[in-house]
């Protein structure tokens, strides 16, 4: 039986039908008959104070619990702003649908008030982008958008809808199948060579598990850990992928790439076989592409058919749902444990020594001093405190990296970052997001000077929905990557990049009703950290760290993984004659 509505009803009815729960939005001209519809819609709204943030907020709901993240915006400006969420959802693989305002269909193409060509703009950065112009089209379409952002590869889909179709007046009918001729999702994996797979896992003397963000959009955890477990190999888990495998699993090395562990980098360039499971090679892991893992053959599992040999040619390429493929290679591997003969175990025995020196010899450990605060101590703090279960949002820079090299994440799910794209201005709005998705979970919004005053705005939302975010800066007075990069290959030309000027936290904080908080030496971390976490309700703890502290390791740009930089440089001494 169809009911007739109004279009902003329809789609509202759609997206409680597709289990949406909250919106992350900002409303406008065109889409206030959406917002007329909200107004007495179970459908929670929660308004942001920036259309990006919106996105971002989306991502973060997505991000903490594999479900569809939900924004909303109006027509041009509006809908611009969305994009630099949309790029970070697809660079990430993020599930989130936006929907978008636009003007009355008979307006289009005559740059009428708040017009912009919103489905051209978002073309490119959308898994797949909408117009809707017929309100006979909007229910499918809409529940299409749910389908086609959570199947295969996750992302995200924009559906711009004309104001006149929000206003018309329709007949609903519930959408009961999806048939997209042109989209095929490939989930079984090939069964010879998924065969093939185990043969060279189970002759392999070098094995690492390279595994990545597809682990957590699968659901993959379980059978990650099973398959680590069943070969008793070393793994690694990339920026996207930490707590795939509990960093406390005797098995996990660390995160490899630019600055990951020694261990982890070394153990990559030695491997003789490279399991990668849902990654994508990316130039922050690989470094020089050409250097990267020159012993290995590689194993390259999937779902995306576009990644494999994208970057790294695989001796066996697997297209599938890495889940099920999992399942498959670890029914096949318990089946033959027998194939792995004496000579391979003994290898393997010497294989887990040389990763394990390697470890020892350069070990990832927090950095204190007596007289400032280092931001390792920081984040040692923080991984004390959070215990392995915490949501930590990140934003991008000095401290995400820190945070993935010492925080410890023992569950898919707690680490929320800007990976592929390194959005600043990220973490707030993220941790926003994630909060509403788990409200009586801890989070930390994870931030730095430079990207928080990109989101400040969002102190607003946090307070007027009494959010319990605990945001901690890390306060070092310099956009602290960049500079970085200037000291250490631009002859420490410093420029633009000195944060000279830091709202006082206890005001800031105290101006949005809630408390606030500046330190800066080493000896009331810890007091602070815990009153943060105590407090109820939100906090903004400013922690003004060392100044001039680099992060290492370190691989320069263009260099292999091996050739890290593992400290920083040392007075060279000339001997006296």
């Amino acid at each position: 039986m169809s009911t007739l509505m109004n279009g902003a009803r329809m789609l509202l009815e759609c997206l409680a039908r597709e289990g949406v729960e909250c919106i992350f939005g900002y409303p406008g001209g065109v889409t206030l008959p959406l917002y007329d519809a909200l107004y007495d819609h179970p459908i929670r709204h929660v308004l942001v104070r920036h259309e990006e943030n919106a996105a971002f907020a989306a991502e973060g709901y997505a991000r903490a619990t594999g479900k569809v993240g939900v924004c909303c915006a109006t027509s041009g400006p509006g809908a611009t702003n969305l994009t630099t969420g949309l790029v970070d959802a697809m660079m990430d693989s993020i599930p989130i649908v936006a929907i978008t305002g636009q003007v009355t269909s008979k307006l289009i193409g005559s740059d009428a008030f708040q017009e912009a060509d919103t489905f051209g703009i978002t073309r490119s950065c959308t898994k797949h982008n909408y117009l809707v112009k017929r309100l006979e089209d909007l229910a499918q379409i809409v529940h299409e958008a749910f389908y086609v952002a959570a199947t295969g590869r996750p992302g995200p889909v924009l559906v711009d809808v004309t104001k006149d179709v929000l206003q018309g007046q329709g007949h609903y009918q519930p959408v009961t199948a999806i048939h997209l001729p042109g989209y095929k999702v490939f989930t079984e994996g090939h069964t010879g060579q998924i065969r093939r797979a185990a043969q060279m896992i189970q002759e392999s003397e070098r094995p690492l598990v390279y595994a990545g963000g597809g682990i957590i959009a699968a659901g993959a955890s379980a059978e990650l850990r099973e398959f680590v477990e069943g070969i008793d190999a070393p793994a690694v888990n990339t920026l996207m992928g930490l707590g795939a495998l509990p960093s406390e699993h005797p098995n996990f090395i660390s995160m490899p790439g630019m600055h990951g562990s020694y261990a982890a980098n070394m153990a990559m360039t030695e491997s003789d076989v490279l399991i990668a499971l849902g990654v994508r090679f990316d130039d922050r892991v690989t470094g020089r592409l050409a250097a990267f893992a020159p012993h290995a053959k590689v194993i390259h599992v999937d779902i995306d058919p576009a990644e494999i040999g994208k970057n790294r040619a695989p001796d066996v390429p697997i297209v599938g749902d890495v889940k099920r493929v999992l399942a498959k290679l670890n029914k096949l591997l318990a089946e033959t444990p027998e194939a792995t003969s004496e000579t391979v175990t003994a290898a393997r025995r010497a294989w887990w020594r040389r990763v394990r020196g390697w470890k020892e010899e350069h070990p990832l450990r927090p950095v204190t001093s007596d007289t400032e605060i280092k931001p390792q101590h920081l984040m040692a703090e923080i991984d004390r405190l959070s215990r392995g279960e915490a949501i930590v949002a990140s934003d991008v820079g000095q401290h995400q990296m820190w945070a993935a090299q010492l925080v410890r994440f023992n569950a898919p799910r707690l680490w929320l970052n800007s990976g592929g794209l390194g959005s600043m201005g990220f973490g707030l709005p993220a941790a926003i997001g994630a909060q509403f998705a788990h409200p009586g979970k801890l989070v930390f919004a994870l931030v730095g000077d430079g990207g928080f005053q990109m989101s400040i705005p969002e102190l607003g939302t946090i307070a007027s929905n009494g959010l319990p975010i605990k945001i901690i800066v890390m306060n070092n007075g310099y956009l602290g990557m960049v500079r970085q990069w200037q000291e250490l290959f631009y002859n420490n030309r410093l420029s633009a990049v000195e944060l000279d000027c830091f709202p006082d936290a206890a005001k800031l904080a105290g101006a949005y009703g809630f408390t606030g908080k500046t330190i800066e030496r080493p000896r009331e971390l810890r007091a602070a950290l815990e009153e943060a976490v105590s407090t109820q309700g939100p906090y903004l703890l400013n922690v003004k760290v060392s100044p001039s502290e680099c992060v290492y390791p370190m691989v320069p740009a263009g260099a292999a993984i091996q050739e890290m930089v593992l400290g920083p440089p040392q007075p060279v001494t000339v001997p006296t004659q």
